[in-house]
């Protein structure tokens, strides 16, 4: 797919990413489905409350391509100028017919979908994702590409010579994407992934602009390798956006801990309910909310630039924005750190 000039995406500078960015799984029906007059506000919300550009992360997958619809539609609805939006579009996912009673992708997850989607990895693969997930967001275009979950992808290998074959699958769908920006049909490429070694294998391979990590950079884990990532990234000028930061909800009073029902019935649920109990008790003592103590805490190490916050109600959006801009005093990060709840070694706060 050719790009006119006007189309191209050399003028986005990635490194000037807000510090918020918006997640768009919502819009793709996930969980629930969301009215259509719902789904435009969510976006004027985002128009609205955004500091400066409005940047949302979608994927192909998020609703067999509904979301990229939905950002559109509500888009172009608002009359929002392609120049004002920068979408990061997660490739691997592509849409096709639904010829079962419900998808067989993530059954359960996504709620009255018309498509299916099937998973398509490889340099010709990820190109059929790219040119699709144009089609659905037109007249708007993605300026940031990347692989979307790879470490699940190679999880699925039934041997270690499958697992070698998916790894030449995504390095040759990074080869498509490294062309891509190199064209000037994209600004940027990265990879998103749950495990962090996973990206860190990539970023070694790869010549990558940014990084999205997940459940990995958080007030309850952050181990000091990691650190260390995130800082080599910080010196090549590799940008790292943070998400997940609230472990699926658990960290500020939900069931789940990474998508996993936390029931209390085991001495591992019993440790994490021990641990949320006395981090929402500091908390308390220092007026400072869990959620702000969370998205700050994942913020903090230099190269953090923005964090991935996601919602399906629009008036929390302007919460979302508030919390990227949260600063908890010293004095509550000298108290974590007594008490044992982050390492006490972790140099960015206190």
């Amino acid at each position: 797919m050719e790009l006119s000039t006007q189309d191209s995406a050399s003028g986005t500078d990635v490194s000037q990413l807000p510090p918020i960015v918006f997640g768009s799984s919502a819009l793709g029906n996930l969980y629930r489905a969301l009215s259509g007059d719902a789904k435009r506000e969510i976006v004027a919300q985002w128009i609205e409350h955004a500091p400066g550009k409005v940047a949302v992360d979608s994927a192909g997958k998020y609703g067999a391509g509904l979301a990229l619809e939905s950002i559109s539609k509500a888009l172009s609805q608002l009359r929002v100028d392609p120049a004002d939006i920068l979408v990061s579009n997660k490739l691997g996912w592509r849409r096709v017919p639904l010829e079962s009673p419900e998808p067989t992708f993530e059954p359960g997850a996504w709620v009255g979908l018309e498509h299916d989607a099937v998973q398509d990895i490889s340099y010709d693969g990820i190109l059929r994702c790219w040119r699709q997930g144009c089609e659905l967001l037109a007249p708007y275009r993605a300026q940031l590409v990347s692989v979307h979950d790879p470490d699940e992808y190679l999880a699925a290998a039934k041997n270690p010579s499958d697992r070698q074959s998916r790894w030449d699958d995504i390095l040759g769908a990074y080869q498509a994407l490294g062309e891509l920006r190199e064209s000037g049909e994209v600004a940027g490429i990265g990879v998103g992934s749950k495990d962090w070694r996973i990206s860190q294998q990539l970023a070694e391979q790869c010549d990558l602009d940014w990084v999205m990590l997940a459940t990995s950079l958080t007030v309850y884990t952050h181990p000091s390798e990691l650190l260390e990532f995130i800082e080599s990234l910080r010196l090549k000028d590799v940008a790292v956006i943070n998400s997940a930061v609230f472990h699926a909800g658990f960290l500020t009073g939900g069931d789940f801990f990474d998508y996993r029902k936390v029931t209390g019935e085991s001495e591992t649920d019993q440790s994490l309910i021990r641990w949320r109990d006395r981090f929402h008790h500091l908390c308390d003592q220092h007026d400072v909310t869990p959620a702000q103590a969370c998205v700050a805490f994942g913020m903090s190490p230099p190269g953090v630039v923005a964090t991935a916050l996601n919602s399906s109600r629009p008036e929390r959006i302007r919460q979302n924005v508030t919390l990227c801009a949260a600063s908890p005093p010293p004095e509550f990060w000298s108290a974590m750190k007594e008490a044992g709840l982050i390492d006490p070694s972790y140099r960015y706060v206190g």
